[in-house]
Protein backbone atom coordinates (compact mmCIF):
# COMPACT_ATOMS: atom_id res chain seq x y z
CA UNK A 1 0.00 0.00 0.00
CA UNK A 2 1.64 3.37 -1.02
CA UNK A 3 1.54 6.07 1.96
CA UNK A 4 -1.74 7.47 2.10
CA UNK A 5 -2.88 11.22 1.33
CA UNK A 6 -4.69 12.75 4.24
CA UNK A 7 -5.87 15.98 4.55
CA UNK A 8 -6.23 17.92 7.48
CA UNK A 9 -8.70 20.74 8.94
CA UNK A 10 -11.18 22.08 11.46
CA UNK A 11 -12.88 24.90 13.13
CA UNK A 12 -13.11 24.91 16.69
CA UNK A 13 -15.97 26.60 18.42
CA UNK A 14 -18.31 26.17 21.24
CA UNK A 15 -21.18 28.28 20.93
CA UNK A 16 -23.32 29.92 23.88
CA UNK A 17 -26.43 31.91 22.02
CA UNK A 18 -26.16 34.33 24.67
CA UNK A 19 -22.30 35.34 24.56
CA UNK A 20 -20.84 37.85 22.40
CA UNK A 21 -20.56 37.09 19.00
CA UNK A 22 -17.21 35.07 17.81
CA UNK A 23 -15.05 37.47 15.49
CA UNK A 24 -12.03 36.60 13.66
CA UNK A 25 -9.60 37.80 16.46
CA UNK A 26 -11.01 35.30 18.74
CA UNK A 27 -9.81 32.75 16.48
CA UNK A 28 -6.74 34.39 15.10
CA UNK A 29 -6.10 34.98 18.76
CA UNK A 30 -5.97 31.28 19.59
CA UNK A 31 -5.42 28.72 16.80
CA UNK A 32 -5.26 29.72 13.12
CA UNK A 33 -3.15 27.77 11.47
CA UNK A 34 -2.17 26.46 7.43
CA UNK A 35 0.38 24.93 5.73
CA UNK A 36 3.59 24.19 7.17
CA UNK A 37 3.05 26.06 10.30
CA UNK A 38 0.03 23.88 11.07
CA UNK A 39 2.29 20.54 11.49
CA UNK A 40 5.34 22.22 13.42
CA UNK A 41 2.95 23.46 15.72
CA UNK A 42 1.42 19.64 16.07
CA UNK A 43 4.34 18.19 16.32
CA UNK A 44 5.80 20.53 18.78
CA UNK A 45 6.68 19.37 22.20
CA UNK A 46 3.63 21.34 23.90
CA UNK A 47 1.32 22.33 21.15
CA UNK A 48 -1.00 25.33 21.60
CA UNK A 49 -3.58 23.35 19.43
CA UNK A 50 -6.37 20.65 20.00
CA UNK A 51 -4.85 18.15 21.76
CA UNK A 52 -6.68 15.49 19.41
CA UNK A 53 -5.48 17.14 16.36
CA UNK A 54 -1.77 16.82 17.59
CA UNK A 55 -2.23 12.95 18.68
CA UNK A 56 -3.93 12.36 15.21
CA UNK A 57 -0.85 13.47 13.39
CA UNK A 58 1.74 11.64 15.91
CA UNK A 59 -0.47 8.58 15.64
CA UNK A 60 0.13 9.23 11.90
CA UNK A 61 3.51 9.46 12.35
CA UNK A 62 3.90 6.89 14.31
CA UNK A 63 2.54 4.15 12.15
CA UNK A 64 4.21 4.20 8.98
CA UNK A 65 4.78 6.47 5.90
CA UNK A 66 2.01 9.07 4.86
CA UNK A 67 1.79 12.61 3.08
CA UNK A 68 -0.24 15.07 4.86
CA UNK A 69 -1.99 18.09 3.22
CA UNK A 70 -2.39 20.66 6.35
CA UNK A 71 -5.45 22.85 5.19
CA UNK A 72 -6.67 24.69 8.00
CA UNK A 73 -7.18 24.88 11.77
CA UNK A 74 -9.03 27.34 13.31
CA UNK A 75 -10.17 27.11 16.96
CA UNK A 76 -11.69 30.33 19.56
CA UNK A 77 -12.50 30.11 22.82
CA UNK A 78 -15.86 29.34 23.81
CA UNK A 79 -18.05 32.58 22.59
CA UNK A 80 -21.01 33.28 20.75
CA UNK A 81 -22.34 32.29 17.06
CA UNK A 82 -19.22 32.78 15.08
CA UNK A 83 -19.46 35.75 12.44
CA UNK A 84 -20.91 34.36 9.37
CA UNK A 85 -18.10 36.06 7.17
CA UNK A 86 -15.45 34.14 9.33
CA UNK A 87 -16.73 30.74 9.08
CA UNK A 88 -17.24 31.09 5.64
CA UNK A 89 -13.51 32.13 5.18
CA UNK A 90 -12.45 28.99 7.43
CA UNK A 91 -14.53 27.09 5.03
CA UNK A 92 -13.18 28.82 1.94
CA UNK A 93 -9.52 28.04 2.62
CA UNK A 94 -10.20 24.43 3.11
CA UNK A 95 -11.95 24.49 0.01
CA UNK A 96 -9.17 25.70 -1.82
CA UNK A 97 -7.04 23.92 -0.19
CA UNK A 98 -8.43 20.67 -0.42
CA UNK A 99 -9.25 21.27 -4.43
CA UNK A 100 -5.20 22.07 -5.05
CA UNK A 101 -3.98 18.87 -3.25
CA UNK A 102 -5.20 16.92 -5.96
CA UNK A 103 -6.59 12.77 -5.22
CA UNK A 104 -6.84 12.46 -1.35
CA UNK A 105 -7.00 9.13 0.16
CA UNK A 106 -9.05 10.67 3.42
CA UNK A 107 -9.55 13.58 5.12
CA UNK A 108 -9.45 14.64 9.09
CA UNK A 109 -11.84 16.93 10.33
CA UNK A 110 -11.11 18.23 14.11
CA UNK A 111 -14.61 20.25 15.19
CA UNK A 112 -15.94 20.63 18.20
CA UNK A 113 -19.46 19.92 17.24
CA UNK A 114 -21.61 22.66 18.96
CA UNK A 115 -20.52 25.82 16.96
CA UNK A 116 -23.50 28.31 15.63
CA UNK A 117 -22.99 30.55 12.90
CA UNK A 118 -24.95 33.95 12.42
CA UNK A 119 -26.42 32.51 9.55
CA UNK A 120 -26.43 28.65 9.73
CA UNK A 121 -27.52 26.63 13.01
CA UNK A 122 -25.01 23.76 11.72
CA UNK A 123 -22.06 25.30 10.43
CA UNK A 124 -19.67 21.82 11.82
CA UNK A 125 -22.41 20.26 9.02
CA UNK A 126 -22.14 22.84 6.87
CA UNK A 127 -18.02 22.80 7.12
CA UNK A 128 -18.67 18.92 7.00
CA UNK A 129 -21.06 18.86 4.01
CA UNK A 130 -18.88 21.45 2.09
CA UNK A 131 -15.90 19.30 2.27
CA UNK A 132 -17.59 16.01 1.53
CA UNK A 133 -18.89 18.22 -2.20
CA UNK A 134 -15.08 18.79 -2.79
CA UNK A 135 -13.42 15.76 -2.31
CA UNK A 136 -16.30 13.45 -3.61
CA UNK A 137 -18.07 10.34 -2.20
CA UNK A 138 -14.94 7.69 -2.56
CA UNK A 139 -12.29 9.47 -0.24
CA UNK A 140 -13.03 8.63 3.26
CA UNK A 141 -14.38 11.89 6.29
CA UNK A 142 -12.94 11.14 9.75
CA UNK A 143 -14.04 13.36 12.43
CA UNK A 144 -13.42 14.06 16.36
CA UNK A 145 -15.91 15.57 18.04
CA UNK A 146 -16.25 16.82 21.69
CA UNK A 147 -18.74 15.06 23.40
CA UNK A 148 -21.07 18.27 23.78
CA UNK A 149 -21.59 18.29 19.87
CA UNK A 150 -24.91 19.14 18.61
CA UNK A 151 -24.61 15.96 16.23
CA UNK A 152 -26.54 16.81 12.96
CA UNK A 153 -27.60 14.34 10.71
CA UNK A 154 -25.90 16.66 8.15
CA UNK A 155 -22.52 15.56 10.34
CA UNK A 156 -23.28 12.38 9.68
CA UNK A 157 -24.12 12.16 6.54
CA UNK A 158 -21.34 13.71 5.68
CA UNK A 159 -18.58 11.48 7.55
CA UNK A 160 -17.65 7.94 7.37
CA UNK A 161 -16.60 8.22 11.08
CA UNK A 162 -17.18 10.44 14.15
CA UNK A 163 -15.05 9.67 17.42
CA UNK A 164 -16.48 12.07 20.72
CA UNK A 165 -14.78 11.83 23.60
CA UNK A 166 -15.41 9.37 26.18
CA UNK A 167 -14.32 11.51 29.11
CA UNK A 168 -15.99 14.76 31.39
CA UNK A 169 -14.01 16.31 31.97
CA UNK A 170 -12.07 15.66 28.77
CA UNK A 171 -9.20 13.84 30.14
CA UNK A 172 -8.81 11.87 26.62
CA UNK A 173 -8.36 13.70 23.74
CA UNK A 174 -5.19 11.89 23.00
CA UNK A 175 -6.72 8.69 22.88
CA UNK A 176 -9.64 9.74 20.40
CA UNK A 177 -7.30 11.50 18.63
CA UNK A 178 -4.86 7.96 17.86
CA UNK A 179 -8.22 6.42 17.39
CA UNK A 180 -9.16 8.37 14.59
CA UNK A 181 -5.59 8.07 12.73
CA UNK A 182 -5.25 4.28 13.95
CA UNK A 183 -8.95 3.97 11.64
CA UNK A 184 -8.05 5.65 9.17
CA UNK A 185 -5.07 2.98 8.33
CA UNK A 186 -7.58 0.07 9.14
CA UNK A 187 -10.62 1.23 7.00
CA UNK A 188 -7.62 2.03 4.52
CA UNK A 189 -6.18 -1.24 4.53
CA UNK A 190 -9.52 -3.53 4.68
CA UNK A 191 -10.92 -1.59 1.78
CA UNK A 192 -14.67 -1.50 3.34
CA UNK A 193 -16.20 1.60 3.98
CA UNK A 194 -17.99 1.91 7.54
CA UNK A 195 -21.50 2.32 8.45
CA UNK A 196 -23.19 4.85 10.45
CA UNK A 197 -26.24 5.10 12.82
CA UNK A 198 -27.36 8.04 14.39
CA UNK A 199 -30.32 8.12 16.96
CA UNK A 200 -31.26 11.50 18.08
CA UNK A 201 -33.24 12.28 21.35
CA UNK A 202 -35.71 15.05 22.46
CA UNK A 203 -33.67 15.12 26.01
CA UNK A 204 -31.68 18.25 26.60
CA UNK A 205 -29.77 17.66 29.84
CA UNK A 206 -27.45 20.62 31.02
CA UNK A 207 -23.64 20.05 30.90
CA UNK A 208 -23.64 20.02 35.09
CA UNK A 209 -25.28 16.48 34.34
CA UNK A 210 -22.90 14.94 32.04
CA UNK A 211 -19.88 14.18 34.39
CA UNK A 212 -18.48 10.39 32.64
CA UNK A 213 -17.77 9.33 35.82
CA UNK A 214 -20.97 9.98 37.80
CA UNK A 215 -24.68 8.25 36.74
CA UNK A 216 -26.29 8.41 34.63
CA UNK A 217 -24.18 9.57 31.86
CA UNK A 218 -21.49 7.37 32.48
CA UNK A 219 -23.36 4.63 33.07
CA UNK A 220 -24.21 4.97 29.53
CA UNK A 221 -21.38 5.93 28.07
CA UNK A 222 -19.90 2.40 30.16
CA UNK A 223 -22.71 0.86 28.84
CA UNK A 224 -21.63 1.84 25.03
CA UNK A 225 -18.38 0.39 25.75
CA UNK A 226 -19.21 -2.93 26.93
CA UNK A 227 -21.72 -3.51 24.76
CA UNK A 228 -18.98 -2.53 21.32
CA UNK A 229 -16.64 -4.87 22.88
CA UNK A 230 -19.67 -7.91 23.38
CA UNK A 231 -19.68 -7.02 19.62
CA UNK A 232 -17.15 -8.74 18.86
CA UNK A 233 -15.37 -6.52 16.42
CA UNK A 234 -18.30 -5.59 14.36
CA UNK A 235 -18.84 -2.22 15.87
CA UNK A 236 -16.02 0.65 15.21
CA UNK A 237 -17.04 3.08 17.69
CA UNK A 238 -19.74 4.05 19.93
CA UNK A 239 -20.21 7.61 20.93
CA UNK A 240 -23.00 9.20 23.40
CA UNK A 241 -23.49 13.29 22.52
CA UNK A 242 -24.62 14.51 25.67
CA UNK A 243 -25.35 18.04 23.58
CA UNK A 244 -24.08 21.77 24.76
CA UNK A 245 -27.85 23.56 25.82
CA UNK A 246 -26.61 27.09 25.24
CA UNK A 247 -26.35 26.56 21.71
CA UNK A 248 -29.82 26.50 21.48
CA UNK A 249 -30.34 24.52 18.05
CA UNK A 250 -32.59 22.45 16.24
CA UNK A 251 -29.64 20.05 16.21
CA UNK A 252 -29.74 20.25 20.56
CA UNK A 253 -30.23 16.47 22.14
CA UNK A 254 -28.42 14.00 23.34
CA UNK A 255 -27.21 12.16 20.49
CA UNK A 256 -25.93 8.23 20.31
CA UNK A 257 -23.83 7.43 17.28
CA UNK A 258 -22.56 3.97 16.27
CA UNK A 259 -20.18 2.86 13.37
CA UNK A 260 -20.23 -0.36 12.45
CA UNK A 261 -17.54 -1.98 10.07
CA UNK A 262 -19.68 -3.47 7.61
CA UNK A 263 -23.09 -4.27 8.32
CA UNK A 264 -25.25 -0.94 9.47
CA UNK A 265 -27.99 -3.23 10.21
CA UNK A 266 -25.90 -4.22 14.15
CA UNK A 267 -25.16 -0.51 14.30
CA UNK A 268 -28.86 0.44 14.32
CA UNK A 269 -29.51 -2.64 16.79
CA UNK A 270 -26.84 -1.32 19.17
CA UNK A 271 -27.74 2.67 18.65
CA UNK A 272 -31.20 1.92 19.57
CA UNK A 273 -30.66 -0.28 22.20
CA UNK A 274 -28.34 2.72 24.16
CA UNK A 275 -31.00 5.30 22.80
CA UNK A 276 -33.83 3.16 24.94
CA UNK A 277 -31.20 3.38 27.77
CA UNK A 278 -30.66 6.96 27.53
CA UNK A 279 -34.59 7.60 27.62
CA UNK A 280 -35.36 5.47 30.70
CA UNK A 281 -32.72 6.92 32.42
CA UNK A 282 -33.94 10.87 31.45
CA UNK A 283 -34.93 11.41 35.04
CA UNK A 284 -31.73 11.40 36.50
CA UNK A 285 -30.45 14.39 34.02
CA UNK A 286 -30.73 16.54 36.80
CA UNK A 287 -28.59 18.10 39.54
CA UNK A 288 -29.34 20.01 42.32
CA UNK A 289 -26.88 23.30 42.90
CA UNK A 290 -25.15 24.81 46.32
CA UNK A 291 -26.83 27.68 46.61
CA UNK A 292 -24.97 31.03 47.53
CA UNK A 293 -25.42 31.32 50.69
CA UNK A 294 -24.75 27.70 51.66
CA UNK A 295 -21.35 28.55 49.71
CA UNK A 296 -20.17 31.16 52.02
CA UNK A 297 -21.50 29.22 54.93
CA UNK A 298 -18.95 26.64 53.77
CA UNK A 299 -16.48 28.15 53.12
CA UNK A 300 -17.08 30.15 56.73
CA UNK A 301 -17.05 26.81 58.77
CA UNK A 302 -13.99 26.41 60.59
CA UNK A 303 -12.51 22.09 61.29
CA UNK A 304 -14.37 20.71 58.16
CA UNK A 305 -12.45 19.36 54.92
CA UNK A 306 -11.59 22.16 52.43
CA UNK A 307 -13.53 22.76 49.66
CA UNK A 308 -13.61 23.86 45.92
CA UNK A 309 -16.40 25.56 44.09
CA UNK A 310 -17.44 26.04 40.84
CA UNK A 311 -18.25 29.17 39.60
CA UNK A 312 -20.94 27.30 37.75
CA UNK A 313 -22.67 30.71 35.87
CA UNK A 314 -19.57 32.01 34.34
CA UNK A 315 -17.51 29.19 32.94
CA UNK A 316 -15.46 30.67 30.30
CA UNK A 317 -15.06 26.93 29.26
CA UNK A 318 -18.89 27.49 28.09
CA UNK A 319 -19.26 31.11 26.79
CA UNK A 320 -18.55 32.92 30.18
CA UNK A 321 -17.32 35.83 30.78
CA UNK A 322 -14.97 34.93 33.27
CA UNK A 323 -15.89 38.22 34.97
CA UNK A 324 -18.69 37.99 37.21
CA UNK A 325 -18.24 39.45 40.75
CA UNK A 326 -21.11 37.95 43.00
CA UNK A 327 -19.30 35.07 44.61
CA UNK A 328 -16.68 37.19 45.16
CA UNK A 329 -18.44 39.81 46.43
CA UNK A 330 -20.49 37.74 48.77
CA UNK A 331 -17.18 35.34 50.01
CA UNK A 332 -15.51 39.06 50.74
CA UNK A 333 -18.42 40.43 52.39
CA UNK A 334 -18.19 37.58 55.11
CA UNK A 335 -15.02 37.57 56.04
CA UNK A 336 -13.96 34.45 54.35
CA UNK A 337 -10.00 33.30 55.08
CA UNK A 338 -7.45 31.44 53.30
CA UNK A 339 -9.46 31.70 50.21
CA UNK A 340 -8.06 31.47 46.32
CA UNK A 341 -10.27 32.62 43.42
CA UNK A 342 -9.16 31.99 39.93
CA UNK A 343 -9.82 33.56 37.56
CA UNK A 344 -11.11 36.69 36.57
CA UNK A 345 -10.66 37.92 33.07
CA UNK A 346 -9.88 41.55 33.67
CA UNK A 347 -7.04 42.64 31.20
CA UNK A 348 -7.08 46.45 32.12
CA UNK A 349 -6.87 45.29 36.12
CA UNK A 350 -4.18 42.80 35.31
CA UNK A 351 -2.37 45.52 33.55
CA UNK A 352 -2.92 48.26 36.79
CA UNK A 353 -1.71 45.75 38.45
CA UNK A 354 1.40 45.24 36.98
CA UNK A 355 2.11 48.81 36.88
CA UNK A 356 1.50 48.68 40.66
CA UNK A 357 4.11 46.38 40.81
CA UNK A 358 4.65 43.22 43.74
CA UNK A 359 3.88 44.66 47.01
CA UNK A 360 2.26 47.69 46.29
CA UNK A 361 -1.72 48.38 47.12
CA UNK A 362 -4.16 50.19 44.92
CA UNK A 363 -7.62 50.57 44.85
CA UNK A 364 -8.64 47.15 42.65
CA UNK A 365 -11.78 48.18 40.66
CA UNK A 366 -13.09 44.88 38.80
CA UNK A 367 -15.18 45.51 35.48
CA UNK A 368 -14.34 49.26 35.13
CA UNK A 369 -14.80 49.31 31.66
CA UNK A 370 -17.95 46.69 30.83
CA UNK A 371 -20.89 47.38 28.24
CA UNK A 372 -23.64 47.99 30.89
CA UNK A 373 -26.16 47.92 27.49
CA UNK A 374 -24.80 44.92 26.34
CA UNK A 375 -27.22 41.62 27.58
CA UNK A 376 -24.15 39.47 27.94
CA UNK A 377 -22.62 41.94 30.81
CA UNK A 378 -25.41 42.08 32.52
CA UNK A 379 -23.88 40.08 35.31
CA UNK A 380 -20.21 41.54 35.15
CA UNK A 381 -20.85 44.37 38.00
CA UNK A 382 -18.56 46.72 39.44
CA UNK A 383 -16.96 45.43 42.63
CA UNK A 384 -13.78 48.07 43.98
CA UNK A 385 -11.84 46.24 46.88
CA UNK A 386 -8.30 47.57 48.66
CA UNK A 387 -5.69 45.29 47.13
CA UNK A 388 -2.14 43.78 47.41
CA UNK A 389 -0.39 42.86 44.49
CA UNK A 390 1.35 39.86 45.90
CA UNK A 391 2.67 38.03 42.51
CA UNK A 392 2.93 38.82 38.72
CA UNK A 393 3.16 36.54 35.51
CA UNK A 394 3.42 36.96 32.04
CA UNK A 395 1.02 33.94 31.50
CA UNK A 396 2.84 31.93 29.14
CA UNK A 397 2.52 28.91 30.37
CA UNK A 398 1.95 24.73 30.19
CA UNK A 399 -0.69 23.13 31.61
CA UNK A 400 0.35 20.31 34.56
CA UNK A 401 -2.78 18.37 35.09
CA UNK A 402 -6.20 17.15 33.61
CA UNK A 403 -7.59 18.77 30.44
CA UNK A 404 -4.52 21.37 29.19
CA UNK A 405 -1.58 18.52 30.69
CA UNK A 406 0.91 19.53 28.54
CA UNK A 407 -0.50 22.03 26.44
CA UNK A 408 0.52 25.77 26.09
CA UNK A 409 -1.39 28.26 27.70
CA UNK A 410 -0.95 32.03 26.80
CA UNK A 411 -3.12 33.67 29.42
CA UNK A 412 -1.37 37.33 28.99
CA UNK A 413 -0.16 39.35 32.25
CA UNK A 414 -1.82 38.31 34.85
CA UNK A 415 -1.53 38.98 38.64
CA UNK A 416 -2.64 37.27 41.85
CA UNK A 417 -4.11 40.26 44.32
CA UNK A 418 -4.79 39.60 48.24
CA UNK A 419 -8.09 41.08 49.66
CA UNK A 420 -7.96 40.00 53.37
CA UNK A 421 -8.37 36.37 53.38
CA UNK A 422 -9.17 36.02 49.70
CA UNK A 423 -6.46 35.83 46.95
CA UNK A 424 -7.84 36.40 43.50
CA UNK A 425 -6.29 35.48 40.63
CA UNK A 426 -6.58 37.95 37.81
CA UNK A 427 -5.73 37.23 34.08
CA UNK A 428 -5.71 39.03 30.24
CA UNK A 429 -7.16 35.92 28.27
CA UNK A 430 -10.33 34.25 28.80
CA UNK A 431 -9.75 30.89 30.12
CA UNK A 432 -11.58 28.57 32.76
CA UNK A 433 -9.11 27.70 35.17
CA UNK A 434 -9.28 23.81 35.17
CA UNK A 435 -5.69 23.50 35.65
CA UNK A 436 -3.91 24.33 38.89
CA UNK A 437 -0.98 26.40 36.80
CA UNK A 438 -3.50 29.23 36.94
CA UNK A 439 -2.42 29.04 40.70
CA UNK A 440 0.68 27.32 40.83
CA UNK A 441 2.23 30.27 38.29
CA UNK A 442 2.34 32.51 41.02
CA UNK A 443 3.95 30.13 43.86
CA UNK A 444 0.20 29.58 45.82
CA UNK A 445 -0.35 26.55 47.11
CA UNK A 446 -3.51 25.17 47.01
CA UNK A 447 -3.27 22.73 49.64
CA UNK A 448 -3.01 24.89 52.04
CA UNK A 449 -6.32 26.86 51.01
CA UNK A 450 -9.60 26.22 52.96
CA UNK A 451 -11.67 27.43 49.92
CA UNK A 452 -10.91 27.47 46.25
CA UNK A 453 -13.31 28.93 43.81
CA UNK A 454 -12.48 28.38 40.27
CA UNK A 455 -14.36 29.68 37.51
CA UNK A 456 -15.05 26.23 35.45
CA UNK A 457 -18.13 24.50 35.17
CA UNK A 458 -16.47 20.69 35.56
CA UNK A 459 -12.81 20.77 33.66
CA UNK A 460 -11.78 21.80 37.16
CA UNK A 461 -12.38 18.35 38.45
CA UNK A 462 -9.58 16.36 36.73
CA UNK A 463 -7.04 19.36 37.53
CA UNK A 464 -7.61 19.69 41.08
CA UNK A 465 -8.41 15.62 42.12
CA UNK A 466 -5.74 15.69 43.65
CA UNK A 467 -6.65 18.36 46.50
CA UNK A 468 -10.73 17.50 46.43
CA UNK A 469 -12.11 14.28 46.32
CA UNK A 470 -15.72 13.91 44.42
CA UNK A 471 -17.24 14.89 48.03
CA UNK A 472 -15.12 18.09 48.74
CA UNK A 473 -16.53 19.49 45.01
CA UNK A 474 -19.59 22.14 45.28
CA UNK A 475 -21.22 23.51 42.09
CA UNK A 476 -22.97 27.03 42.95
CA UNK A 477 -25.93 28.25 41.57
CA UNK A 478 -24.39 31.46 40.37
CA UNK A 479 -25.74 34.03 37.60
CA UNK A 480 -24.19 35.02 34.46
CA UNK A 481 -23.89 33.09 30.89
CA UNK A 482 -23.51 29.42 31.88
CA UNK A 483 -26.12 29.23 34.49
CA UNK A 484 -27.51 25.96 34.19
CA UNK A 485 -31.00 26.06 34.99
CA UNK A 486 -32.81 25.65 31.96
CA UNK A 487 -36.16 28.20 33.02
CA UNK A 488 -33.91 31.37 32.94
CA UNK A 489 -33.36 30.92 28.99
CA UNK A 490 -35.26 32.17 26.27
CA UNK A 491 -34.34 29.11 24.28
CA UNK A 492 -36.37 30.31 20.73
CA UNK A 493 -34.19 26.91 18.72
CA UNK A 494 -34.39 23.68 21.05
CA UNK A 495 -36.19 21.09 19.38
CA UNK A 496 -39.85 21.08 21.99
CA UNK A 497 -41.03 18.89 23.38
CA UNK A 498 -37.91 17.90 24.90
CA UNK A 499 -37.07 16.89 28.56
CA UNK A 500 -36.65 18.08 31.00
CA UNK A 501 -38.20 21.12 29.53
CA UNK A 502 -41.56 19.40 28.71
CA UNK A 503 -42.04 16.75 31.17
CA UNK A 504 -44.24 14.67 29.26
CA UNK A 505 -42.19 14.58 26.33
CA UNK A 506 -42.37 11.30 24.34
CA UNK A 507 -40.05 9.01 22.21
CA UNK A 508 -39.89 5.78 20.80
CA UNK A 509 -37.65 3.65 19.21
CA UNK A 510 -37.26 2.57 15.76
CA UNK A 511 -37.07 5.49 13.40
CA UNK A 512 -34.73 6.47 10.54
CA UNK A 513 -31.31 6.77 11.22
Amino acid sequence: MTAPKIALLGAILESNRFAPPAAEDDFRSLTWLTGDALMQEARSDTPKLATEFAAFVRAMDATGDWEPVPCILAASHPAGPVRAAVIEEIIATAENLLRAAGALDAVYICNHGAMVAEHDHDPDGLLTARVREVVGPDVLVVSTLDLHANVSQRMVDACDLIVGYRTNPHVDQIERGEEAAFAVRRILASGTRPQMAHVKLPLVPASVTLLSAEHPYGTLIDTGQRRQAECRGQILNVSVFGNFLFSDTPDNGLSIVVTAREDIGVAKVLADELAGMAWSLRGDFTRKLTTLDDAVALALQEGCAPVIFSDAGDNPGGGGSGRTTALLAALHAAGVLDCLIGSFCDPELAAEAHQVGVGGRFQARFNRSRDAEAPWAQWDLPFDVEAEVIALHDGDVVGEQGMTAGRRLALGPSAALRMGGITVVVISDRTQTADPVFFHMFGLDISAARTVVVKSRGHFRAGFADWFPAEQVFEVDTPGLTSPMHSRWPFEHLPRPAFPMDPGAEWSSGGDH
